[in-house]
């Protein structure tokens, strides 16, 4: 008989992946999906049509998820709002992250009370960690100064806890993949000097599709996934490398460009737990950055070197911290320096 397995939030970079492991692995799979219906996601998902159970709907409304419980043995729970969308809407960010995981808890409990959740958080919610960059899952939650993203991962996780269905939670580390990390405004909110352990969307993908066959050693358990330590830089290399894949030269902004505190991302000195149990792990820094230079058209490269100065000038007005700075408001630049 084969395991039923509800996905949400496919279209995700992350989800995406997840799917098509699942897909793989059909013959011992029953897979229902469930995403939000947009034109996008449906060209996206509507190709597997013959391999899964396609439910569309807002996780906000309580009934949208109701039919697609139904029935399942195990829930692979990523669909959420993420920066930097999340950073904008507080309530929106609330209603989808937080109430949105609180109803699909509560039509599982009515109808697959015995289904076990695998559940997607993220190192967010740990904060700043500048000055005690290796995190451990016992470590306090305490997500940087406005960060409604991390608060609703916290509210998330502590509905799952309280929820009558077995449980696991993943607290993901940066997920970063040659085509989920375009370079832009975002970027200058990190500072450069932020440990960074990154994993790939594919090795977090095959985390929660490998969690299916390990319900006993992850229940009730919440674990930090990262990709260890071959995954792990300091902002300003992976950024400068990055720079350089695309054509964009040397990482040449003025002072006050990037923030120097108040964001989030760190080691996490306990990863290694979650990989013994799982076995996920296949990339490391170096084979990122091969995808990621594979992924990048050598004309691209050309012609964006060619106009890197305008480039970099477009990129630099999006920087909140450096407009906060050039602007010398106190109240602004608490949040970043």
């Amino acid at each position: 008989m084969k395991t039923r397995i509800l996905l949400t939030g496919a279209s995700g970079s992350v989800g995406y992946e997840a799917l098509k492991q699942l897909i793989s692995l059909k013959d011992k799979f029953e897979i229902t999906v469930f995403d939000l219906k947009t034109p996008k996601n449906e060209k996206l998902l509507g190709k597997f049509s013959n391999d899964i159970r396609l439910f569309y709907g807002d996780i906000a409304h309580p009934e949208a998820t109701a039919e697609a419980s139904k029935n399942q043995d195990f829930v692979i729970h990523l669909a959420a709002l993420i920066p930097p969308a999340a950073y904008n809407d507080k309530a929106l960010t609330e209603k989808i992250n937080a109430q949105g995981t609180k109803n699909l808890i509560g039509n599982l409990e009515k109808y697959s009370p015995g289904a076990f959740l695998a559940y997607s958080s993220s190192v967010a919610t740990y904060g700043d960690r500048l000055k005690n960059p290796y995190i451990k899952v016992t470590d306090p939650l305490k997500p940087s100064l406005g960060d409604y993203y991390a608060e609703t991962k916290i509210m998330a996780e502590e509905a799952i806890r309280n929820s009558q269905l077995r449980w696991t939670i993943f607290r993901l580390s940066a997920i970063m993949g040659a085509g989920n990390h375009k370079i832009s405004g975002l970027m200058f909110l990190m500072p450069l000097e932020t440990p960074v352990e990154i994993t790939t969307p594919e090795d977090t993908a095959r985390a929660f599709v490998h969690a299916v066959e390990h319900k006993e050693e992850l229940q009730g358990k919440i674990f930090n996934l990262g990709g260890g330590e071959k995954n792990r830089i300091i902002y300003r290399d992976l950024l400068q490398k990055s720079f350089r894949i695309y054509g964009l030269g040397e990482l040449n902004f003025p002072e006050g460009a990037f923030a120097k505190r108040n964001y989030h991302c760190a080691y996490y000195a306990d990863s290694d737990e979650l990989e013994n149990i799982l076995h996920f792990r296949r990339d490391t820094i170096d084979t990122y950055f091969q995808k990621v230079k594979a992924s990048v058209p050598a004309v691209q490269r050309f012609f964006t070197g060619l106009f890197k100065g305008i480039v970099k000038k477009s990129l630099l007005s999006k920087s909140e911290p450096y407009a906060a700075y050039k602007s010398g408001d106190s109240d602004k630049m608490k949040y970043y320096f």
